[in-house]
């Protein structure tokens, strides 16, 4: 009989794309089979996220209940960016962890799972030409990693701590990859990065130099890909080149996500951002002017120290502005190893919350009417997900989720569809013959 694996991510697409990684290389090289009841399994993986206070104290509890609920005779191990920054702490706060593999080290999988309190947390790995053995866990779709780490100083950030210097992954790998998933029946590709429009800044060998605008192109030159994504651009990357090929390029899908943190100049700068208040809305302009129909996503950080009523006011400013299709919003959470955790100039937390709850409920304001005046619009949908009372869900280009009922022969398929309901979080329609 086959080993069993359960994996848990926690986190961005970075680590999905991880965990896919490591359940290949543990199927191909130690005949592990994926479960998704843990009870079952002989090894448990978490794969964690590092970037807010949250994801770190779940991680605790999570494997106090793995451990309860394990088999007898059964593994865990701990992978990715807390991994990274807590390393043997780990094994020494929950003794019954049997190996940590940080995020820089996935293609050490292979190694630490019959390595007994095995420790691989080296953030200057370089794994950037690495062939991983494949696995995904869409049919539909292929993340493919363009980069690993980040180069990147902003004072509230720790992933630079946990993930190592920025190395772009070989075009030629990247080309490959999206060759072999259309193969496999992929029509979307999802290029990750930590600053995707970054890439080609450096590479850890002797390979071709190319920028993130060429890297497109070559994807977008495979035969049977249809569709491209990528996650996410930097404000300060997103040069004349760039929005250009985004709007005319057919392929490329018509959503961004442009990560503003906060629209107070002054705060940026506190932040390391690299950027002001003034380019961020002269980037987002000109994606609206070039791609009418394009949605833009954010992240937002309220309470980061030293936030005045001013700052956050400009904030606003942005958010009305920009009319964003979808904010991630958080309240400042200090992390280990980065400079803002330092700083003494905290927000009162009541402070923090009112504005947070403020900002939401304004953007809820906002997409509300988004999403109202899709209504009538036909969208080219993609069908990746069978939904409850005979509905089936995709993604239009410009990312927004349509339901329409439908059975499974429409999975995998790209179709226009007529908008004919809307709610704040999807859309529903009509196929259109």
């Amino acid at each position: 009989m086959s080993k069993k694996l359960f994996i848990e991510t926690l986190g961005c697409q970075m680590n999905v794309r991880d965990s896919e990684h490591m359940i290949a290389e543990l199927n191909a090289k130690e005949g592990y089979e994926l479960t998704q009841d843990s009870t079952e399994a002989d090894l448990i993986i978490i794969n964690t996220c590092s970037v807010r206070e949250r994801p770190v104290h779940k991680l605790f509890s999570e494997l106090g209940a793995f451990n309860k609920k394990k088999k007898e005779g059964a593994k865990i191990g701990v992978a990715g960016c807390t991994a990274s920054h807590l390393g043997k702490d780990i094994i020494k706060r929950a003794p019954y962890v049997n190996f940590v593999l940080g995020a820089r080290n996935v293609s050490k999988i292979g190694e630490v799972v019959n390595k007994d309190k095995a420790v691989e947390t080296d953030i200057n790995y370089d794994e950037s030409d690495f062939a991983f053995k494949d696995f995904r866990s869409s049919p539909f779709k292929a993340f493919i990693n363009i980069s690993i780490g980040c180069d990147k100083s902003c004072t509230f950030c720790i992933v630079p701590k946990t993930r190592g210097d920025e190395i772009s992954i070989p075009a030629d790998l990247i080309v490959k990859e999206a060759q072999k998933a259309v193969k496999s029946g992929a029509k979307e590709i999802f290029l990750l990065g930590q600053n995707v429009n970054n890439y080609g800044r450096r590479f850890s060998g002797e390979h071709e130099k190319i920028n993130f605008t060429e890297l497109l192109r070559r994807v977008s030159a495979v035969y049977g890909v249809e569709r491209i994504r990528f996650t996410s651009p930097h404000p300060l990357h997103m040069d004349d080149e760039f929005i250009e090929e985004f709007a005319s390029n057919p392929k490329i899908c018509k959503s961004m996500h442009v990560p503003l943190q906060s629209g107070s100049t002054e705060l940026l700068k506190a932040m390391k951002r690299g950027y002001s208040q003034e380019w961020f809305l002269n980037r987002t302009g000109k994606l609206r002017e070039m791609v009418p129909d394009v949605s833009i996503s954010t992240d937002i950080i309220v309470g980061f120290p030293g936030e005045s009523d001013a700052d956050f006011d400009a904030t606003m400013k942005v958010v009305r502005e920009v009319e964003f299709e979808q904010i991630f919003s958080f309240i400042y959470s200090p992390r280990p190893l980065t400079e803002a955790a330092e700083y003494t100039n905290v927000v009162d937390p009541e402070v923090a919350s009112e504005r947070l709850k403020q900002l939401q409920t304004f953007q809820d304001t906002i997409l509300d009417k988004i999403m109202q005046r899709q209504i009538g619009k036909i969208y080219d949908v993609y069908f990746e997900e069978l939904r409850a009372d005979g509905y089936v869900a995709g993604r239009s280009s410009n990312n927004f989720l349509v339901k329409v009922k439908g059975s499974e022969e429409l999975l995998g398929k790209i179709a226009d569809v007529k908008i004919t309901k809307a709610a704040r979080m999807h859309l529903e329609g009509e196929l259109l013959a």
